[in-house]
């Protein structure tokens, strides 16, 4: 594992980076509300135009492109008077409903001066966990994809709970990059690349490219993005810089003006290289687009049966449950030390599990029926932590 370059160190490495991004024919791009937005939190239509020109070049080129575009509640706060972004869940969502039509009007009037089409592509954690939803996912952006669409995905906002959110769209564009398989993800930011400190602070340095965790030793990510207007900054970016590249997606991360260079293989940015496996797309949304409903703790032949063998869990390996969840809802599976080992989608419902416990499946069909021999966690629907 290497260790990060200062801007004053270009190296061979730079004609690689190039490489994977005139290779790649599946691009995900996301860009943040405050590369899209004026400072009162209006659509910035040059900003737009810029991007969607950008984007339609790569499209012209044979690219298939997918957009993640925050910006929904930022375009709402004018329209309904208010003058910061909302703290509020409810407010939130009523922004959001104003401000998404608004955003996907814009767009679609900027890629129709290149005849394109886009599409909408509103996502809840639902839509990618819960296997039946996953698949109409994908198939959906497959689709838009093979008709030459370009699909705008975004967080569906005005229905999303605070326990069923991405959190943020650095990482909802990580995990969109998985969903379609894509070959390069850009990150668009109002910062020009990853640096070692705050960019406006003498000694920080611009790190052009990460290989590991080791290159990201003693890096101040900081907090949220400077305009006060998205939900993120770079510790979001970062964050979704691990996942795609834990899919085996290539990423760049650069500012928004820097966009077409970046696209054109330009050294702009920082670079973070991809590992070289790709695990299976659903599972790896399981464990990284969900957050636990629930807890399920394990006796030892249970945890060494699910992480050892990957097996199933059954109900005669569990010894406690915590939560209120429902059957098809993400928990964790847990060690006699409450220490997470997997994360899976259950199949009963939290009030029914305890008279389970401890009970063979055998026993279970004889006592309640052939419906209780069954998994609570099927081997197909768990990944290891």
């Amino acid at each position: 594992m290497g260790t990060h370059r200062g801007a004053g160190e270009p190296t061979a490495q730079n004609g690689r980076v190039r490489a994977a991004v005139i290779q790649a024919r599946r691009i995900v791009v996301k860009i943040g509300s405050s590369s899209l937005t004026t400072a009162v939190g209006g659509l910035d239509d040059a900003r737009v135009e810029a991007l969607v020109d950008t984007l339609a070049a790569r499209a012209a080129a044979g690219c298939e492109v997918v957009l993640v575009s925050s910006g929904a509640i930022a375009a709402g706060l004018a329209p309904l008077g208010l003058a910061r972004r909302p703290r509020d869940l409810a407010t939130q969502q009523a922004a959001a409903s104003v401000g998404q039509g608004l955003l996907i009007g814009r767009y679609a009037a900027g890629f129709a001066r290149h005849r394109l089409t886009v599409g909408q592509v509103l996502l809840t954690v639902d839509d990618v966990t819960r296997r039946a939803h996953y698949r109409n996912a994908y198939r959906t952006l497959r689709k838009l994809l093979d008709l030459r669409a370009v699909p705008i995905v975004n967080e569906n906002d005005t229905v999303a709970t605070e326990e069923i959110r991405f959190g943020d769209n650095d990482r909802l564009a990580a995990l969109v990059a998985a969903l379609v398989d894509a070959d390069l993800l850009v990150l668009l930011s109002d910062v020009d690349a990853l640096w070692t400190g705050d960019p406006t602070q003498p000694g920080s340095t611009r790190i052009r490219e990460v290989h590991g965790e080791g290159d990201l030793a003693g890096v101040d990510v900081g907090g949220a993005g400077r305009a006060g207007i998205g939900t993120g900054g770079m510790v979001t970016k970062v964050e979704a810089a691990r996942i795609a590249t834990g899919f085996g997606i290539p990423v760049v991360l650069t500012a928004a003006p820097l966009a077409a260079g970046a696209l054109a293989g330009e050294p702009l940015g920082t670079f973070f290289h991809p590992s070289s496996r790709r695990p299976a797309a659903r599972l790896f949304w399981l464990a990284h687009a969900t957050a636990p409903r629930g807890r399920l703790h394990l006796d030892p032949g249970a945890v060494q049966a699910v992480v050892g063998r990957r097996k199933s869990l059954l109900p005669a390996g569990i010894t406690a449950v915590d939560g209120a969840f429902t059957a098809g809802d993400p928990v964790d599976l847990v060690d006699a030390d409450g220490a997470p080992v997997a994360r899976g989608l259950v199949n009963y419902d939290a009030v029914e599990l305890p008279g389970l416990l401890g009970r063979s499946t055998g026993e279970l069909a004889a006592a309640l029926g052939p419906a209780y021999e069954r998994e609570v966690v099927h081997r197909d629907d768990l990944v290891l932590l």
